[in-house]
């Protein structure tokens, strides 16, 4: 039996006595945001060894600070872990509920999924956050993070089975794979005596190695080639703050925007705006030749893959488009289904992109940068799944449940 294969073992086997506790799991939680707390020193030491190499290893600055942890960064951590306690427990809700002519009682109730793999790259706030959520969800996990985070993340991992062994739940209801080789991933892709269901978290490249080779069930989350489209009818200042703060508060992350498209109507006043705004984070414009004969040679000329790329950093492509058909047209080809807007002041053109735009998120009038569980009001979140089974959008603890039919009768046979 191989490592990943005892670690599944553990892990089925700490599934099965989680699944029926109840306010205990509440308590481990507590004990684990103390336990952060309590060693922010340690957690702060291990991920400078991480941010140093990083650095040595030449990442961008935009994937150094997903990787980077704070004293207030570990706080909100904590805070993360401390909001899922907080929150209703899914297990054993009551779905629906019957009774058959023939006198059978039939209910539909949330159970846990069972285990839970997580791969994910250079943040390691995500082993806290998916462990605290897969817990209070009943849900045993395996957590394989990135080697650029491997010494946060095994320090966090600790701290959390410590905590969980001054509880009554299994510490292996947390577990982390420590080799961080491509070996280990495909391993655990292949998991299917113990693994009930595969996440990734992190860029196109992972997601799509991911779903072409798990033999486990997978649900894709995170890649965000997200869009702005400023209406005509767009106010002009605010669609300069939604795309400055869509783009530029945190490039780094999926819910961040990649591309914007103007109106031809309003290009000519609202691009030179715009630009000002992004020029004060000196985003890298890519434009159409429209957005360079409005903006100048500031403008790199775009090309057909910049349509395509989810940047994770301060660069923007950006498109000029005769009308919203157009618009809705280029998102429907390019997007990948995360988080889209329409900046305007027309009540048919917003309906429209609502209800014509494919994604988890449309938004009409604010930032992206909403997408995420805990601003949706459901506590931390497991990732942000850009498919339409099971779950789609900000997955809480109801999209880390399944169900089953309790069937209550009296001697009835068919």
């Amino acid at each position: 039996m191989t490592i990943l294969e005892e670690m599944g073992k553990k892990a089925k086997e700490a599934a099965r006595t989680l699944a029926v506790m109840g306010e205990e799991k509440n308590d481990a939680l507590k004990l684990i945001a103390k336990a952060l707390i309590d060693n922010t020193d340690a957690i702060l030491a291990a991920n400078k060894i991480d941010v140093d190499n990083g650095r040595a290893n030449g990442l961008t600055e935009s994937i150094i600070d997903r990787l980077s942890l704070s004293k207030a960064r570990i706080e909100g951590m904590a805070q993360g872990v401390l909001d899922v306690a907080a929150l209703p427990d899914p297990i054993g809700a009551v779905l629906s509920g019957s009774k058959r002519p023939n006198g059978l009682n039939i209910t539909k109730v949330r159970v846990p999924i069972g285990v839970i793999g997580i791969i994910f790259e250079a943040r390691p706030n995500v082993t806290s956050d998916a462990a605290s959520l897969c817990l209070k969800s009943g849900n045993a996990v395996i957590l394989r993070g990135g080697k650029e985070a491997i010494n946060s993340n095994k320090c966090i991992a600790d701290i959390m089975r410590s905590a969980l062994e001054k509880s009554v739940l299994d510490k292996n209801c947390i577990q982390l794979i420590e080799d961080t080789t491509r070996q280990s991933s495909v391993e655990l892709m292949g998991l299917v005596d113990y693994l009930d269901l595969l996440i990734p978290r992190g860029g196109a490249g992972l997601i799509k190695a991911v779903v072409e080779n798990a033999k486990v069930p997978v649900i894709e989350t995170g890649v965000g080639n997200c869009h702005v489209f400023v209406d005509e009818s767009a106010d002009i200042d605010m669609a300069a703050n939604i795309i400055y703060n869509a783009k530029t508060s945190r490039p780094s992350v999926c819910n961040a925007i990649e591309t914007i498209l103007v109106h031809k109507n309003i290009a000519e006043k609202a691009l030179p705006v715009i630009k000002a705004r992004l020029d004060e984070k000196n985003v890298e414009l890519r434009g159409c030749e429209r957005t360079r004969e409005i903006l100048g040679d500031s403008v790199i000329p775009a090309i057909e893959a910049d349509w395509a790329t989810e940047y994770l950093d301060y660069i923007l492509a950006v498109k000029v488009v005769d009308n919203i058909d157009e618009a809705i047209a280029h998102i429907t080809k390019y997007s990948s289904g995360h988080s889209e807007c329409i900046v305007t002041e027309n009540y048919k053109n917003a309906n429209r992109f609502k209800n014509e735009v494919d994604a988890a998120a449309v938004y009409v009038n604010a930032s992206t940068r909403f997408t995420d569980g805990g601003m949706f009001g459901l506590g931390a979140e497991i990732g942000i799944s850009t498919q339409k089974i099971h779950a789609r959008g900000p997955m809480g603890l109801n999209e880390l449940t399944s169900m089953k039919f309790i069937i209550e009768g009296d001697g009835q046979i068919r």
